[in-house]
C-alpha cells in the first residue's frame, strides 16, 4: 500500500508555536539552517529512493531558489505552504490571497512550476473557510492537506472525517486529505507525523500506519527540515514551547529512515 510522504519546508524560527518569542520582523536577522536541514533529508530520501511533496514556505523559497531547484531536480514534489506562515483564520480573504499567490509565485519563479496542492501554515484552513476553499481553487489548486481532524489548542477539527474527502468550489472541486488519525477510545488519536512522529516510540508509529491500513488508508507522514537538527538555537519561549518544539529531534532521523524501509511512499502527485 502506498502511503504520503510530506516536508513542511520552513524554518526554524517560522514555527506557531513559536510566534509570541520570535517576532517576525527579527526572521531575516536569524541565523538560516534550512539547506544543511534539508539536504540531510534529501540524502535519506535517495538512500531509500524515496520521493516526497515538498510544501514550501514561499517567503523562505524566495531566500534559497537554488535550493528549491534542487529539491525538484531531485524528483520531489513542490506545493504550497503560502507565503508568512500567517494562520489562514486569522487572515482577511483579500490578505489570504495575497499570500497565497506570493507563496505560489515564489515556486515559480525558482523552478518554473505552479503548484497543485496547498497545506495551510498549523493547518488552520477550516472546512466551514468557503471564502479559503474559493481562493484556493481560483488559483489552481487542485488538493489540500491542511484539514486535522483532532482536538488541539491551536488547530483541529474533531468532527472532520479521517478519510480523504472532495471539497466542491462552484463548478470546481478539490481533494482534500486529512492528516492521519486512529482511532483509540472513540477518540481520534493523531499519528505519524511532526512531534507525535518524534514523541512516539517508533513502535507506535508502526502499529498506527498498519491499523491506517487495515481500514484502507494512506497514511500522511509529515515533518519539517528542523526537526532533524537538534543543534539549532533555542530561543527565549516558555519552558513547554520549548520541549514540544526539540523532544525526539535527536531520533527523528532514524525513525524517518525505518519507516522508509518498512513502507511504501510516493508524493501527493502519485496519489492524484
Amino acid at each position: 500500500m502506498k502511503h504520503i510522504l510530506t516536508v513542511d519546508f520552513e524554518e526554524w524560527f517560522c514555527v506557531s508555536n513559536f510566534e509570541k518569542a520570535i517576532g517576525r520582523e527579527s526572521w531575516a536577522s536569524l541565523e538560516s539552517r534550512i539547506e544543511a536541514q534539508t539536504r540531510a533529508l534529501l540524502d535519506l530520501f535517495d538512500r531509500r529512493q524515496t520521493h516526497a511533496t515538498f510544501f514550501i514556505l514561499g517567503w523562505v523559497g524566495e531566500r534559497h531558489p537554488a535550493l528549491l531547484k534542487e529539491i525538484a531536480l531531485r524528483g520531489h514534489e513542490l506545493a504550497s505552504h503560502g507565503y508568512a506562515h500567517d494562520l489562514v483564520h486569522r487572515l482577511t480573504p483579500e490578505a489570504f490571497r495575497e499570500d497565497l499567490e506570493r507563496g505560489l509565485r515564489a515556486v515559480e519563479e525558482a523552478t518554473g512550476q505552479r503548484c497543485a496542492g496547498y497545506r495551510a501554515p498549523s493547518f488552520s484552513l477550516r472546512r466551514s473557510d468557503t471564502w479559503a476553499w474559493e481562493t484556493l481553487a481560483a488559483a489552481g489548486i487542485r488538493y489540500d492537506s491542511s484539514v486535522f481532524p483532532v482536538i488541539h489548542d491551536r488547530y483541529g477539527e474533531p468532527e472532520a472525517p479521517r478519510a480523504p474527502f472532495t471539497v466542491s468550489v462552484g463548478d470546481r472541486a478539490i481533494r482534500e486529505f486529512p492528516l492521519s488519525t486512529v482511532r483509540v477510545g472513540g477518540r481520534h488519536l493523531p499519528v505519524a507525523g511532526g512531534g507525535y512522529l518524534r514523541l512516539y516510540p517508533l513502535g507506535v508509529t508502526r502499529w498506527a500506519i498498519r491499523r491506517l491500513e487495515a481500514e484502507g488508508l494512506s497514511a500522511i507522514v509529515y515533518l519539517h527540515p528542523w526537526e532533524v537538527d537538534p543543534e539549532q538555537p533555542i530561543p527565549p519561549a516558555h519552558w513547554l514551547r520549548v520541549w514540544r518544539h526539540r523532544v525526539g529531534m535527536k531520533t527523528l532521523i532514524n525513525k524517518l529512515d525505518s519507516l522508509l524501509t518498512t513502507f511504501s511512499f510516493v508524493p501527493f502527485r502519485e496519489i492524484l
